[in-house]
């Protein structure tokens, strides 16, 4: 017999497979439906961000999407035949194992995805629409349309819908999509023919207006973008024609357009919901906000949510914490989406450039960040910051317990992963982010004495069977505590904490808590917004607080 669903997910794009297998991974039962026919077909978003990528890592699937993409580390701009400026990657001010954006096609992301989650006994069902649904306080019942026309009634406790910016599940919540839309821009994937080294994003200005290039995975393919020219009636070689052209004045030599594979015209949109969870439904992804694709935001910030949200739910199926859990990926999400629908605002007008003195200005600019060092190196942070996902935290969250004045190390709320790939190399952070691969939650409870290790051994009791706890240079017991190895301190020395200190670390990476001294008192309150009314464990689990 075939075990009940515990959560429908609607839409088997990026966001759907990552909530669905973040959701299986945590042993929780998931239909995922889609209406197409099948898999996508065309690349569609190619831009994947640092702390995407270690969110894959997390999930199991970097190593696949690296291998099937190419490397981004800088910035070009053209103008009418000459380079302006070179801005190379600096991610000093926001550390990461990750320092470059990747482009990979959107299909093959999904395939990764796909292929992850069907290990894992779970595969989309193409050709099912969801037609409609109503909650009650119990689960949902949804309406499936098959593509023969046969209707199927389902009732499931959860529905998550990632079903893209048409998304049925935002309308019938009757969540509104509020914002604008802006400019209308044209995009064409083709092999090109270019002098141009393919490890840079490229913002050329020519015959008044602005395009921009970015190299693809595969031989001499490259994403192009037009912010003027933006006709298309089906006529590809007019197309390569337009853009060779175009790009052969603003670079400066000769170049070469095949019949682009896609085009498409879109609006650009800067739109979201006033709030992300309503009862028993979720959205997530372009169902939530629709914006630009300038810095390519969309389906990163949608994979994030996903895997926010997916941790969550399942806390909350297995009675391990409370409904109002829930209510957190709203209050975290949320402020992050109005905060992106800024960013990419400007991204795309700094993208349009469309007045004259904007053309006149660029030199004048990119002349000064060129000369000036410490120019250049705060546009870069700064860029970087904004468009990598890394400077995405929590520190108002319901989830984040402040900690004292002390600013060094990972703050509350803060990721935990702040570290360059040099520094990453060191056998202490080696085994953290081995044990970030769990899906539980992590104290790291640093070599302390006998008070120290007991109140680990007790934690690692009192919140078992979701709690991980490693103690960082001690031995580890049998008592439900293991090691974790850091024999040259970098570990330590990183995460500034101080004998018998502790970390306690999300499913997602994120610092909820940190202290000096591992108490009961202590961990109980970081835990109490996650756990509610309910009990943690034995009562034993308790110690002196101190």
């Amino acid at each position: 017999m075939q075990e009940t669903v515990e959560v429908l997910v609607v839409g088997a794009g990026p966001v759907g497979l990552t909530a669905a297998y973040e959701l299986t991974r945590r042993g929780v039962r998931v239909r995922l439906v889609d209406g197409a026919a099948g898999p996508a077909t065309t690349s569609r978003a190619i831009a994947t961000h640092p702390r995407t990528m270690e969110t894959y890592d997390q999930i199991g699937v970097l190593d696949e999407m690296l291998a099937r993409s190419r490397r981004i580390t800088a910035f070009t701009v053209f103008q009418n035949g000459r380079r302006l400026a070179r801005l190379d990657a600096d991610y000093t001010g926001s550390p990461t194992r990750f320092p470059f954006t990747v482009t990979i096609d959107q299909v093959t992301t999904e395939d990764v995805l796909r292929t992850a989650l069907a290990r894992l006994g779970v595969r989309p069902e193409w050709g099912i629409r969801l037609e409609t649904f109503s909650q009650g306080a119990q689960g949902v019942t949804a309406t499936l349309r098959h593509a023969d026309g046969t209707a199927e009634s389902v009732d499931v406790p959860w529905l998550i819908g990632a079903d893209g910016g048409h998304s049925t599940v935002r309308k019938v919540l009757g969540l509104p999509l509020i914002g604008e839309s802006n400019e209308t821009w044209l995009l064409a994937d083709a092999t090109v023919e270019t002098e141009l080294p393919p490890n840079s994003i490229y913002l050329i200005r020519a015959e008044g207006g602005t395009l921009m290039m970015a190299p693809m995975p595969g031989e001499n393919r490259w994403r192009m973008l037009d912010t003027v020219d933006v006709d298309y009636g089906g006529d590809g070689e007019a197309v390569a024609a337009r853009f060779a052209r175009k790009l052969s004045a603003g670079l400066g030599h000769q170049v070469r357009v095949a019949r682009p594979g896609w085009v498409s015209v879109f609006t650009a949109q800067q739109r979201m919901v006033p709030s992300m969870r309503a009862g028993r439904a979720f959205v997530a992804g372009d169902a939530a906000h629709v914006h630009s694709p300038a810095s390519g935001q969309g389906m990163n910030t949608g994979i994030q949510e996903a895997y926010n949200l997916a941790w969550k739910l399942a806390m909350v199926l297995r009675g391990q914490a409370d409904d109002a859990l829930l209510d957190t990926y709203g209050t975290e999400r949320v402020p992050i989406g109005r905060a992106l629908l800024g960013s990419t605002k400007r991204a795309t007008q700094l993208v349009a450039l469309k007045n004259t003195l904007a053309g006149l200005a660029l030199p004048v600019v990119f002349g000064l960040v060129r000369r000036l060092a410490p120019l250049r190196v705060k546009m870069q942070r700064t860029a970087l910051g904004r468009v990598s996902g890394l400077n995405v935290g929590y520190p108002e969250s319901p989830l984040t317990v402040a900690a004292g004045a002390d600013p060094r190390g990972p703050r509350p709320g803060e990721r935990i992963g702040q570290v360059l790939p040099e520094r990453a190399a060191a056998t202490g952070w080696c085994e953290l982010f081995e044990e970030l691969r769990d899906v539980r939650w992590t104290l790291l409870v640093h070599e302390g004495g006998p008070a120290t290790e007991r109140a680990a051994r007790e934690a690692a009791s009192a919140y078992d069977p979701f709690l991980s706890v490693r103690t960082v240079g001690a031995p580890g017991s049998d008592e439900g505590t293991y090691p974790l190895a850091d024999p040259d301190h970098a570990l330590r020395d990183d995460l500034c904490t101080v004998p018998g200190g502790w970390l306690l670390v999300r499913p997602d990476g994120y610092v909820a808590a940190r202290g000096t001294a591992l108490t009961e008192r202590a961990l109980a309150a970081a835990f109490a917004p996650v756990l509610g009314g309910r009990t943690r464990g034995p009562a034993s689990a308790a110690t002196a607080d101190s």
